[in-house]
């Protein structure tokens, strides 16, 4: 190599090294003027202060209420959750898919690429539409079936037509509840605790008899439970007790399936900020502080829990067997 092509070749990495070595130091020289990456900084949230605190207003709408009439509106994830094809080709039926959990988990199953079908009660129409709607958006199959679940007949129906519209069935998620706030045992009469029985012990129940025959090895059950499970309160006493026993059949299931290849697990939330509340759930004082005694100081929304519905029902999670997942913003068990 001849002494022109050498200082040519030094000419060069010098320039290129001075290049880098300014490069490094330029956020030093110029201080506040070069752009930060806010990659990180934009991801992380203050849990805190990233959705509504109490004190709420006084609302109160017939039961079982509709999502879109409450003020403020829950977030169940429509335009923030973003799905990275987790459920590809997956086939699932949500109990109270119109609103609260059952319709974050709707979201995000389609967003996820599994086609869904859920149900609801009648007078909640309007909420369903939404959720079909955003369901087709995504290229998924969308299957509404409305019907009242204290029925057995409508049960063995809704996974019968579930199965016709999907093509199949391989999660289901037994999501649909009624809750009525009463201050003593006294103001329970028989029709309520009837109503609240079938709703939330005998309907999975049911349904989950007529499901198995679909279930192939590597399909999910989930249900959704409630820190009331484990730390009931006084005004809630049918409610708390079909959700500690709601907890119970999932560990049990899940021993009676699990040699099956069929994983049975449960989603434990805490105040969560759904028609629930508005509709007889809660009284007025407890809905205009709802959430406030939480270490984060508001009540959750319902889409903080569709990631959990995700990961219960994927492939990925196949170890998990039994097991009950909280969301309580810190403030009770699991």
């Amino acid at each position: 190599m001849n002494e022109a092509h050498l200082i040519d070749r030094r000419t060069v990495v010098t320039g290129i090294c001075a290049s880098l070595a300014m490069a490094a130091i330029a956020p030093v020289a110029v201080g506040q003027t070069t752009p930060r990456n806010t990659k990180n900084a934009e991801g992380l949230q203050d849990p805190v202060s990233r959705y509504p605190k109490p004190p709420f207003e006084e609302q109160s709408q017939p039961w079982p209420g509709l999502a879109g009439k409450m003020n403020p509106k829950p977030d169940h994830g429509e335009k923030s959750y973003k799905g990275s094809g987790r459920l590809n080709g997956r086939k699932a039926l949500i109990t109270g898919g119109d609103s609260g959990m059952g319709r974050a988990a709707a979201i995000a199953y389609a967003r996820e690429g599994a086609d869904v079908a859920i149900n609801y009660f009648p007078s909640e129409e309007p909420d369903a539409q939404e959720v079909v709607a955003l369901i087709k958006a995504e290229g998924r199959k969308a299957v509404a079936i409305p019907g009242d679940l204290r029925e057995e007949a409508f049960c063995r129906q809704l996974v019968s037509k579930a199965v016709e519209g999907l093509g199949g069935l391989d999660i289901l998620v037994n999501n649909a509840a009624r809750q009525q706030t009463k201050p003593s045992i006294a103001d329970i009469s028989t029709e309520d605790f009837d109503a609240t029985m079938k709703t939330n012990i005998y309907a999975p129940f049911w349904i989950i008899k007529a499901a198995l025959p679909h279930l192939k090895p590597g399909s999910v059950i989930i249900a959704t439970t409630s820190e009331q499970a484990y730390d009931p309160s006084p005004d809630l006493y049918d409610y708390a007790q079909t959700k500690a026993a709601t907890m119970n059949y999932v560990k049990s299931l899940a021993k009676q399936l699990g040699p099956k290849g069929i994983r049975v697990n449960g989603v434990a939330p805490g105040p969560i900020w759904t028609p629930l509340q508005v509709s007889g759930g809660a009284t007025m004082e407890k809905l205009k502080n709802f959430g406030a005694q939480t270490p984060l100081g508001r009540p959750g929304q319902p889409v903080e829990l569709a990631s959990i519905y995700v990961q219960l029902a994927a492939t990925d999670a196949s170890y998990a067997n039994g097991q009950i997942y909280g969301a309580s913003g810190g403030g009770g068990q699991p």
